[in-house]
């Protein structure tokens, strides 16, 4: 049932789990999935070649593509240059979105709460216990608040939304980055681990009092009830495109090293504060140069095609000067044996 309209054509028509000899291989972050899945299926009836990219979170993502059994990887975490360089890789951003609190509670509907970050901290450090809470009523003063027990829901996986997430937890409670910090997988406080973005949707829909994060399109998808956010400026925020847009608009692309570039606590009256880009790993010197050129014409036909499909499904596309800078990388450090670049527009 999960995100039928989005994705059950897409799995179906461009082989998203079922791969084919002539299929581009990749795996990891869920965060991207919806958009990979609309790209896969348009691209698929343009030219006849399948994508099989597993959904399986970014933890798992950099250690298919590590151990070369993916022709890419795909992590929200944007790895470190030195980790790069120690492996041989590359990375670039395809689109920027952004987490989004989520909550199953009754008459609470889409942007009915409020929260700032400290608060959203206390709650996931097990601090904040009761829906009722003193400081959860300060900031949703005319809001029915159940004096029930908060279910917080988390990540099990390893996870690049559970970098942006923690991160931004990090960012806001130096509680949380003295005790918890900021990875794909941390030693949870509290709560209840799930496997994915649909894992942790599936658990809040499910159960009454629960909070979690996911990724904007699974809640939207989904109906979930989203939580605002109050921001760095003291702006409260509606999670949106425009918003994700507005966090990144300070991005320094062109001087990032590697493209790490973190877009979490941004500063902007109109900056939704859990925003990130999702990356894709690859080898400089791949072992399968067809494969690997197959992969990158692929994604070169997606910033040139699937700006759109991203924006309907509330991704921001990046900005045309951040592609002509990435295909710059592909040119100048993905190379065949023979020292020339594996694909050049």
């Amino acid at each position: 049932m999960f995100m039928k309209s989005i994705i059950g054509a897409a799995v179906l028509a461009a082989g998203i789990s079922v791969a084919s000899a002539a299929d581009i291989s990749g795996a990891g972050a869920t965060f991207p999935y919806p958009i990979y899945a609309k790209w896969a299926d348009m691209y698929k009836k343009e030219t006849g070649l399948g994508l099989n990219y597993q959904s399986i979170g970014s933890g798992g993502g950099i250690k298919q593509i590590k151990n070369k059994t993916v022709t890419f990887g795909a992590s929200d975490m944007p790895l470190e240059p030195k980790d790069l360089t120690a492996s041989g890789l590359v990375q670039f951003p395809t689109v920027i979105g952004g987490d989004v609190p989520v909550v199953n509670l009754d008459g609470i509907g889409p942007g009915d709460l409020v929260l700032d970050g400290p608060t959203l901290a206390d709650i996931f450090l097990g601090k904040i216990t009761k829906w009722d809470d003193a400081a959860i009523k300060k900031l949703n003063p005319n809001a029915k608040l159940p004096s029930s027990a908060i279910v917080v829901v988390h990540r099990s996986d390893g996870s690049g939304t559970t970098f942006i997430f923690t991160d931004y937890l990090s960012k806001v409670s130096p509680d949380w980055k003295s005790n918890v910090g900021a990875s794909t997988a941390v030693e949870w406080p509290v709560g209840i681990g799930a496997k994915g973005n649909e894992g942790v949707s599936n658990n809040v829909t499910q159960t009454k009092g629960a909070i979690g994060y996911v990724e904007f399109a699974y809640a939207l998808e989904t109906k979930m009830s989203t939580i605002n956010m109050i921001n760095r400026d003291g702006k409260a925020v509606v999670p949106s495109a425009a918003a994700f847009q507005a966090a990144a608009a300070n991005a320094d692309w062109e001087k990032s090293d590697n493209y790490f570039v973190i877009l979490t606590d941004e500063p902007g009256a109109e900056s939704w504060p859990i925003a990130g880009a999702t990356f894709i790993l690859m080898y400089k010197q791949p072992q399968d140069v067809a494969n690997s050129a197959a992969a990158l014409k692929f994604f070169d036909w997606a910033y040139s095609n699937g700006s759109k499909a991203a924006e309907d499904l509330h991704y921001v596309p990046l900005p045309a000067v951040v592609i002509a800078q990435i295909e710059k990388t592909w040119a100048t450090q993905i190379k065949g044996p023979d020292g020339k670049p594996i694909f050049a527009k």
